[in-house]
């Protein structure tokens, strides 16, 4: 067995050995912390694989109780969601080796792929050297976020997505970004033009796999991979966040331009419409549907994927809409500026879009305008249907807030 061999000859920068000591059916060694700086190592460097059941100075399997083996594991995960930020994707698995005596022993083995973030743990930051982790001085982590493309020197939505591989593409969404590069049939073509469109590509361990953009757009559940890549939408009956004034709710995931059409969905169901008769009878919504559309656009266009564990979030109330997106301002963008100027935090995510068809009735026909047209389309349309301008502002430096009146 390759696990087996890989223990007897010991430790090394992708396998971290540990022996388990429990005390009134809980983990007593190792310390969370401990071991939470040790997965923490694995994945800031190039992954790897921790064993948990076996001794790391004499290499002896000793295994872990079968009763208490459940237990294990859900300490394991625990510690991979609530003492790693941000949370730890990791495999865990059950297995038996044999010890000295020859008899089959539980062990859990942990697989921890290399990350596209940089991971804090109680310790702080670490990173594996041989066969130990070593804490990050300044300068390296410096290096360590630039290298995961947190850094936005590099294109974070070119990163590939750790664990895809170029099966789990769902062809019915690469056809629409296909369609006009490559004949009906010519499957090699069209293999090709994934790397040239840069929906695969290869990793530093030369892996195929997807890349952030086509993970976002071209699988059916982006989030098996990416949690936060969702929106949350919420509606409220009065003016402010209560959840006794909550009507409808729902996280809603799916490609990116499924949750586009999905958001304003969620808004055409929960604002009021209203009606002036003149003439005429002539119905007048709470919010401007090419307005809402736009804004969706650009929030799930633009928003910070490095930053893992937040998401979009729409709320409606009875007096606005508020729509909330992770990350700061790309270049020099200010609040004031976006009407007059445009910078992508993620062009190729911006490319794609352009590509996918938008709904009818909204102005386009594809979901992105790479005019720049959408911050001043929501600017006239909020102001004509309600008499006051939309505000952006920013919050924390980190999250940019636009609120449309109703």
């Amino acid at each position: 067995m390759e696990l087996a061999r890989r223990i007897r000859l010991g430790e090394d920068s992708v396998l971290e050995l540990t022996s388990v000591r429990l005390a009134g059916g809980k983990v007593n060694s190792p310390r969370r912390g401990d071991f939470a700086d040790e997965l923490g190592a694995l994945a800031n460097g190039r992954g790897g694989t921790l064993v948990l059941g076996v001794d790391d100075k004499t290499r002896r399997v000793q295994g872990i109780p079968l009763d208490s083996l459940d237990a294990v594991e859900g300490w394991v995960r625990e510690t991979c969601n609530d003492s790693i930020d941000p949370a730890l994707d990791a495999d865990i698995l059950k297995l038996e080796l044999e010890n000295a005596d020859g008899t089959l022993v539980p062990v859990l083995r942990v697989d921890v792929p290399r990350s596209l973030f940089v991971h804090e743990s109680p310790g702080g930051h670490f990173r594996r050297i041989g066969s130990s982790k070593r804490k990050m001085a300044p300068d390296v982590l410096a290096r360590a976020f630039q290298d995961r493309s947190q850094s936005r020197i590099v294109r974070f939505d070119e990163s590939i997505v750790p664990r895809t591989r170029r099966s789990d593409l769902h062809y019915a969404f690469t056809d629409r970004f296909l369609r006009s590069e490559a004949p009906p049939g010519h499957e090699v073509a069209k293999e090709d033009m994934l790397g040239k469109l840069r929906i695969v590509g290869t990793d530093s361990a030369g892996a195929v796999g997807l890349t952030l953009a086509g993970t976002l757009l071209c699988t059916e559940e982006p989030q098996r991979w990416l949690l936060h890549a969702h929106v949350q939408a919420v509606s409220y009956a009065g003016e402010r966040t209560d959840a006794d004034c909550q009507v409808d709710a729902r996280d809603i995931g799916g490609p990116l331009d499924a949750q586009i059409e999905d958001a304003l969905h969620f808004v055409r169901r929960n604002m009021l419409v209203g009606a002036v008769k003149r003439t005429a009878r002539t119905e007048r919504p709470q919010f401007s549907e090419r307005a809402v559309f736009e804004a969706l656009v650009n929030a799930v266009a633009h928003r910070d994927y490095s930053m893992a564990g937040t998401r979009i979030r729409l709320h409606l109330f009875s007096d606005r809409l508020e729509l909330r997106v992770p990350g700061a301002l790309v270049n020099t963008l200010t609040p004031d500026s976006l009407h007059l100027r445009q910078a992508s935090r993620n062009p190729l995510i911006v490319s794609l879009l352009a590509r996918c068809p938008a709904p009818t009735g909204l102005g386009r026909t594809r979901m992105m305008d790479r005019r720049g047209d959408g911050v001043p389309i929501i600017l006239k349309e909020c102001a004509e249907l309600s008499g006051r301008r939309p505000t952006y502002s920013m919050i924390d430096d980190s999250e940019l807030s636009l609120v449309m009146w109703a």
